[in-house]
C-alpha cells in the first residue's frame, strides 16, 4: 500500500515542503530512499526500523520504497525519520489516521522510539502556516522555539513515536503547548556589562553612540589596552530592543544553523558575533555544498565586531563588500542559489601598526614605514569606504584610569538611541526595507539632507581638501542626517556637518 506524509525541509532559511510517499509492496526485505537524500537520510532506514520494532509495533518484511518530493531538491538532516516511520505504520494499516485536517510532521528519531529535536524548526512552522496546513508535529524539545511562531497554526509537541501515532489516530497529547507573550518576548533583553564602566574615552562614546543612533558602521583605531574591546562590546547594550519581526527572523537564522541547539533559544537579545581573525571566507560569509548561514548573517540585527581587523586574511574581508553594501549575502552553488539576510552593524578594531604603539609617547614602537604600510595595506580601499566612522582611540593616563568618576550608564545613551530611532522610524515609514539613516539611498538623501549655503560650502572644501569618494560624500550626508537628528533640529546644519566630517577621515 502507499501512504503519503507531508514533512518539511530547509533551504537557506526558508522552510519547503516535502511529500514523503512510502510505499510497501510484497517482495524481498528492502528499504530504499530517492529523491535526492544525503547521508543522513539513507541511514534513518535502520533508525526508523528499530524504533517502530522497540516500541511495540510491527515492522513489515516487505519492499518498502520512500521517496521524497519533489525529487530534484536536495534533502539533509534526521529531521524526515519521524515521517517516514508514520508512513510505514499508515501503509501497512497500523495506524488509521482519524484526525481531521493536514498535518506536517518533522522529527528526528531514537533507536527506543524517542523524538529528538531538529533544525530550522521555525521556518518550518512558518512554511506549514504560510500553505494551509492544519497543523505541525514537532519534537518535544523545540518547544521554546515554536513559542514565537504566529497564531493560525496549530503545533504539536511530541516526545516520542506512539505519543504521534496516538495523535494522529485521535487521541489528545498529554503535552500542552502555549505560545510566549509578545510583548514581553520583544522586551527580554538583559546585559552583563555597561557602559558606566569605562573610564574616559568621551569622544569615542560619542562616536559609538551616533553610530547606533544610525545604525553606521564604525573602525575603533588605537593601541593595545586602550579599551577598543570593551568598547565594541557594550555597543549592543545601547541599540534599540528587536522588534517581534526582528527576533523571529534572527531565530530562523540561528535555528537553521544549529546554534545554542541544547537551549533551543528564542533571540531576544540583539546579537553580537566576534570572529577570530584565522576565520575563513566560508565561515564568514557562509557555504557548504548546501550552504549555510555564517557569521554575516548570524550577526543580523546586531553587531559583528571584528577585532584586529588587518590580521584577517585580505580575501576574506573582501567577501564583507556585499553584505555591507545591500544587507544580505548571495551564495550560489551548481544546483541553488541561496541569500541570507546580512544586515548588521560592522564595528572594526585594529592597532595603529604590527607593534601596536605607532604614535603612543609612553611606548616605543619598533617598525618601520614599510611594516606599518605591509600591515595596514591588507584592508583595501573599498572595504575602507563602506565603514562610517573612522575614530582614534588613545591610551588612558593614570589619572583617568584611577578616576572613581563613573560615566554615563547604557540606560542613559540608549534612552537618547530610541528617541533617535523613533524619529527615523517615522521618517522611513512608507519605505520597506529602510530602517535607520545609514539605509538611505541616494533619492532619500536628495530628499531629508538638503543643505544651506553655508553647509554645502563646508562640505565642498572638506570633500576637495580630504579627497572623498562619492561613497565618503554620503557618509557625510548620513552620519550629518543622524547627528542632527540627535539634537532634534529639523535641518542639517554646518556644526553637523563639522562633527560628520571629522569622523569621516579614513588614513588609516
Amino acid at each position: 500500500m502507499l501512504a503519503k506524509i507531508t514533512s518539511c525541509s530547509v533551504l537557506g532559511i526558508q522552510g519547503w515542503l516535502i511529500q514523503v510517499e512510502v510505499d510497501v509492496a510484497s517482495g524481498l526485505p528492502t528499504f530504499s530512499t530517492v529523491g535526492l537524500p544525503d547521508s543522513a537520510i539513507r541511514e534513518s532506514k535502520d533508525r526508523v526500523k528499530a524504533a517502530i520494532k522497540n516500541c511495540g509495533y510491527t515492522f513489515p518484511s516487505k519492499r518498502i520504497t520512500v521517496n521524497l518530493a519533489p525529487a530534484d531538491i536536495k534533502k539533509e538532516g534526521a529531521g524526515f525519520d519521524l515521517p517516514i516511520a508514520i508512513g510505514i505504520l499508515e501503509a501497512t494499516e497500523t495506524l488509521n489516521r482519524c484526525r481531521e485536517g493536514r498535518y506536517c510532521i518533522v522529527g528526528e528519531l531514537s533507536l527506543d522510539g524517542g523524538v529528538h529535536r531538529v533544525n530550522g524548526i521555525l521556518p518550518m512552522i512558518l512554511a506549514a502556516k504560510e500553505h494551509g496546513l492544519q497543523g505541525i508535529l514537532i519534537p518535544e524539545e523545540n518547544i521554546a522555539e515554536a513559542q514565537i511562531a504566529p497564531d493560525g497554526i496549530e503545533i504539536i509537541p511530541v516526545s516520542s513515536l506512539p505519543q504521534a501515532v496516538e495523535f494522529l489516530a485521535g487521541i489528545e497529547t498529554s503535552v500542552v503547548f502555549s505560545r510566549a507573550p509578545r510583548e514581553q518576548m520583544a522586551n527580554s533583553t538583559s546585559y552583563s556589562v555597561d557602559f558606566s564602566e569605562i573610564k574616559g574615552q568621551q569622544h569615542v562614546k560619542r562616536a559609538l553612540e551616533i553610530a547606533a543612533s544610525g545604525g553606521h558602521n564604525i573602525l575603533l583605531k588605537g593601541p593595545p589596552g586602550s579599551g577598543k574591546t570593551m568598547l565594541a562590546r557594550r555597543f549592543p547594550t545601547i541599540l534599540p530592543p528587536m522588534t517581534l519581526d526582528e527576533i523571529i527572523e534572527t531565530t530562523k537564522i540561528y535555528s537553521v544553523a544549529g546554534i545554542n541547539a541544547e537551549k533551543t533559544m528564542v533571540f531576544s537579545t540583539r546579537p553580537f558575533r566576534a570572529p577570530h581573525h584565522t576565520i575563513s571566507d566560508a565561515g564568514l560569509i557562509g557555504g557548504g555544498s548546501i550552504p549555510q548561514p555564517g557569521e554575516v548573517s548570524l550577526a543580523h540585527n546586531g553587531v559583528l565586531f571584528l577585532d584586529e581587523l588587518p590580521e584577517f586574511k585580505k580575501h576574506v574581508l573582501e567577501v564583507l563588500r556585499q553584505p555591507l553594501e545591500d544587507g544580505e549575502v548571495t551564495i550560489a552553488r551548481a544546483n541553488m542559489t541561496l541569500t541570507f539576510p546580512a544586515r548588521f552593524t560592522l564595528i572594526a578594531a585594529m592597532n595603529p601598526c604590527p607593534c601596536g604603539f605607532s604614535g603612543d609617547s609612553r611606548n616605543r614602537c619598533n617598525c618601520n614605514e614599510a611594516d606599518i604600510k605591509r600591515y595596514t595595506g591588507k584592508i583595501s580601499g573599498p572595504l575602507i569606504d563602506r565603514i562610517d566612522l573612522h575614530l582614534e582611540v588613545a591610551a588612558l593616563d593614570y589619572s583617568e584610569m584611577s578616576s572613581a568618576q563613573r560615566g554615563e550608564s547604557s540606560r542613559e545613551i540608549k534612552e537618547r538611541v530610541d528617541r533617535t530611532r523613533a524619529l527615523q522610524e517615522t521618517r522611513f515609514a512608507e519605505y520597506p526595507g529602510v530602517y535607520c539613516n545609514s539605509q538611505m539611498s541616494t533619492g532619500l538623501l536628495e530628499k531629508y539632507c538638503s543643505l544651506d549655503a553655508s553647509s554645502s560650502q563646508l562640505l565642498k572644501k572638506s570633500v576637495e581638501r580630504l579627497g572623498l569618494s562619492a561613497r565618503a560624500y554620503h557618509r557625510v550626508l548620513k552620519i550629518a542626517r543622524t547627528i542632527a537628528d540627535m539634537s532634534l533640529v529639523p535641518a542639517i546644519e554646518t556644526a553637523h556637518i563639522a562633527e560628520a566630517v571629522q569622523f569621516c577621515r579614513h588614513e588609516i
